[in-house]
């Protein structure tokens, strides 16, 4: 998929080191945004845990030039919902439509794939990101702060 400089494919096993730095880079901006004390398992994971989601589940990258400038991960579940993760732009690189990309192409996938329900969690006081998700089709199905801060599980459906 090509659009405006920028490419999306699935991962490779050699995307894994560039994934972690995405990763990285997102939720620290993350943790600052949901005002969260202390660290995120986000940022704990090793090289070996990205390349075996790489391996298990659905790993997409947005990149441009060969370097990985945003990535998504969602794993699938037996009963047809999957749970979506880890998903970061590049904070010089946002704004210019990577992320609106990489949902939309979780959304194709998604549907080949039979998913009836996609779900992921969100610090529910991150208003442009919770608006983000909003803008896809996303909708709150409950809150929690098992966490340490106010987490938003949030549900698109697939009929």
């Amino acid at each position: 998929m090509i659009n405006a400089g920028f490419e999306i494919r699935n991962a490779a096993m050699e995307d894994a080191e560039q994934i972690q730095q995405i990763t990285h880079e997102a939720f620290e901006k993350y943790i600052e945004l949901a005002g969260i004390d202390g660290t995120i398992a986000a940022l704990e994971e090793s090289i070996e845990d990205i390349k075996k989601d790489i391996a298990e589940n659905l790993v997409l990258v947005a990149y441009i030039n060969g370097r990985v400038v945003g990535s998504v991960r969602v794993k699938l579940t037996e009963d047809h919902t999957a749970y979506l993760s880890r998903f970061g732009v590049n904070p010089n690189f946002q704004n210019l439509g990577i992320g609106k990309a990489l949902m939309n192409l979780v959304d194709i996938n998604m549907k080949v794939l039979g998913v009836k329900q996609l779900q992921l969690h969100t610090g529910a006081k991150i208003t442009g990101l919770v608006r983000f998700y909003y803008g896809r089709g996303f909708y709150i199905d409950s809150t929690n702060k098992d966490r340490g801060y106010i987490r938003a599980l949030l549900c698109k459906d697939y009929a």
